[in-house]
This record gives C-alpha cells, structure tokens and sequence, in this order.
C-alpha cells in the first residue's frame, strides 16, 4: 500500500526555538537547555547556512535553519531577460547541475513555443543529464564522506569529477556554468573525439563506484555514523514535500524519468532504487545505486545516437550557424533581430518539471506574449528538503546533525534563489 502522507507539519523557525529554550529553562521541573548557534555556514562549503539548534547536553531538542545570507535574486532577474539570456542564470541555481536546470527551463519555454526537439538533440540533453547526476553526486559523496572524517573518499570523487568537468569544457567551453541547452536543441555540435571521450570515461566508471563502496560501506566507523540516524518516514517525508533520493530512501517509488517521462526517457531501461530504512545509510546507498543506473542511461544514450540536426527548424527563435548568417541575407537579418529584440512567446503559462540529482526540479514560466517572461518561478528540491531537517534530527546527538545535512545534498543556491 502506497503511504498516506501526514497531517500538515509546521516546523519551528528561529524564534520559536529560542522562546521554547527560554520557557524550558524558567521551568524548574524541565532541564536546563542550550541554545546553539551553528553557523552561517554549510559543511564543506561558505556561510550560507545557519541553524540554530535548541540542545539538552548533547541532544537536539529543537532545531530551525536561518536562510537568506546568499541573496541571488535570480527569478526576479529573469523577468528582464529575453528568453535565451534566462538560461545563463539557470546555471546558478544549482551549480552542481546546471544542465538539469537548463534542460527543465528549456523545455518549459519549448512547450509554449510547441517546438518539437530533434532526436539527436534529445539524446545529447539525456546523455548529459545523466553525467550531470554522476558528477552532483561525486561531490555529494565527496562532501558528505569529508563531513564525517573520511578525506580519502573526497579526493578519490573529485578525481573522476574533473575528467566529467573536462567532457563539459570540451562540449560547452565551461567547466561549471555550461549554458549548453538552446531554446529548441543545444548550442553547438559536440566535438568529434567526444563520444570516444565518454565512452571511455563510461567503462571505468562502475570501477570508481565500486572503489569507494569498498572504502566506505564495510567500514565500521561510517556504518555507525550513517545506520539509524536522521530517520524520515515516508508519511512525513511526503507531507514535508521532500522528493529526490531522501523521498526514495524513505520508501516511496517515485521518479519523474520513469513516471512523468520526458526527452525520451521512456525509451530507455533503468532501475529506480529504492531502500525503506529511511536513514542517513539508505540516503548513502540510494545515491551509490543511482551512479550505476546513470552509466547505464549514458551507455543506452551512446549506443543509439542518431544523426541529424541539434536544432529545431524555428528561424525566428534560433540563430542561424555562422556560415549561413555570413552568406544569406535573410539569416543575417533573423540573426540580427533575435539578437537585439528577442523573439516573442505566445501568452500563456507552463509548469515543467524534471528528476534532477537532488529531487523534483520544476519552472513555472508565464508569457505575456513579449520576448521577455513575465514570471519565472522554480520550484527546488533543496528548498523543501530542508524543511525535514528538524523532524530527523530531533532526538538525535549534536554530532548526527552534520551527517543528516550532509545526508539530504542540499544547494544552497537554489534555496536563496
């Protein structure tokens, strides 16, 4: 039986865990409690972060995170793009996987256009995808383990990270901030030595996954500080709004790739993993599990790439290619003006969502009928993840706290967004 979520939740914020403290410690028959500031910051990372935590010894009473100290403003700037300038500031969101972010606004756009995206140009945005997961993953995994004491573990992930970070600079000329996906295909033809490239990079890769299963999951010290921590049932983790591996860690089979397909994920063969612990240790297992699964889509996605075009046939909305701007009078003039006014949008409003390395990614993007949206709001996974921090570490050790965050791969990015 699918799980019914629970009656809403209203976490406490930061005030009420300091009048609670207060009220706690006037309280004679109550034991005296601790309010403790952590932060600003993220494990691993720069103060974006504050929790503060109500504590009794060394265990969370209470706990409220603080949000805010990274101020992006980036849906408010959006709304004084044109379109296509949009996906530059999509990358932002959460750097960790810009193209996710990129295909999720791209396609959202595209659907108000009614644009109809070449195969080959699909199967790109899915291959790169999926790297995009191996690689978020990586540095989550990197992080995480770094969190808990185990720095080998980060060095191995960043290693197999740069070669990923390589393939993204050889097909979009940036390592992070790619800006790859076009309104209606992708920006430019890959490299002709870049599907070798991949391929190489795919058939060792279950050996790297294997190598740190190896340095982490029979280890005493890990196991300990991931099993029966952070527990989230799958009741609470639904009414919370939590989705991505902590949703799947908790029991509930829910992936929009298999679910709510889109760019042809139906085509492909891959397995959701599911784990029912609901622990910090399921969350670590789950996201082992997904690597496996996305060198496989990779794998899938080289084996059947089709040729033909990266663009769609839309003149007015894509740039023509240099040769025919440079030859062709009419390109020239399409050029000209999508450059400098833009192209405009038929009126309307679209929610699209994707699966994305941290949860359910979605944009909702309203047009006016201009060449620049009225309204682009994104709706991340880190955003609601963190409101479930309190329920899984209330009870638990100060020490537990760290490993829980670490636990749920928040962004920060796209929470001040």
């Amino acid at each position: 039986m699918a799980p019914v979520a629970a009656p809403d939740m209203i976490n406490p914020g930061v005030d009420d865990v300091v009048s609670d403290a207060r009220r706690h410690n006037q309280d004679p028959s109550h034991d005296h409690t601790m309010v403790l500031n952590m932060g600003p910051q993220h494990p691993s990372t720069h103060g974006v972060l504050r929790l503060v935590l109500e504590i009794d010894g060394e265990t969370v009473v209470s706990l409220a995170p603080d949000i805010g100290y990274l101020h992006t403003g980036i849906e408010k700037t959006t709304e004084a793009k044109f379109y296509q300038q949009v996906v530059p500031l999509t990358d932002r969101i959460d750097y960790l996987c810009p193209m996710t972010n990129n295909l999720a606004y791209v396609l959202a756009v595209e659907k108000l256009l009614g644009l109809e995206i070449p195969e080959r140009a699909e199967t790109i945005r899915i291959l790169l995808n999926e790297l995009t997961r191996i690689q978020s993953h990586l540095v989550w995994l990197g992080t995480h383990a770094m969190d808990i004491g185990a720095l080998t573990v980060f060095l191995y992930c960043f290693r197999e990270r740069e070669e990923l970070l390589r393939l993204f600079e050889a097909v979009a000329g940036q390592r992070m901030m790619t800006s790859y996906f076009r309104i209606g295909g992708l920006s430019m033809e890959p490299p002709i030595d870049w599907f070798a490239r991949v391929q190489k990079f795919l058939n060792i890769m279950p050996s790297k996954i294997a190598e740190y299963e190896g340095l982490l999951s029979g280890n005493p010290i890990w196991i300990n500080r991931l099993k029966g921590v952070g527990y989230l049932s799958p009741e609470d983790a639904i009414a919370l709004g939590v989705t991505g591996p902590p949703l799947r860690a908790s029991g509930v089979d829910w992936d929009l790739r298999r679910d709510m397909p889109y760019s042809g994920y139906e085509k492909y063969q891959f397995k959701v993993p599911i784990r029912t612990e609901g622990d910090v240790w399921a969350r670590y297992v789950i996201r082992i599990e997904e690597m496996y699964e996305s060198v496989k889509i990779c794998q899938q996605a080289l084996d059947r790439m089709p040729e033909g075009p990266i663009v769609a046939d839309a003149p007015k909305i894509i740039l023509p290619n240099r040769e025919q701007m440079k030859t062709q009078m009419e390109s020239l003039i399409h050029h000209f003006k999508i450059v400098t006014e833009g192209f405009a949008v038929p009126a309307g409003e679209v929610f699209q969502a994707v699966e994305s390395p941290r949860g359910v990614m979605g944009y909702y993007v309203v047009s006016d009928g201009t060449a620049k949206p009225l309204r682009v709001h994104m709706r991340n996974p880190s955003y609601a993840t963190l409101q479930a921090l309190e329920t899984m570490c209330k009870g638990k050790l100060l020490g537990d706290v760290v490993a829980v965050i670490g636990s749920i791969d928040i962004v920060l990015g796209e929470i001040d967004r």
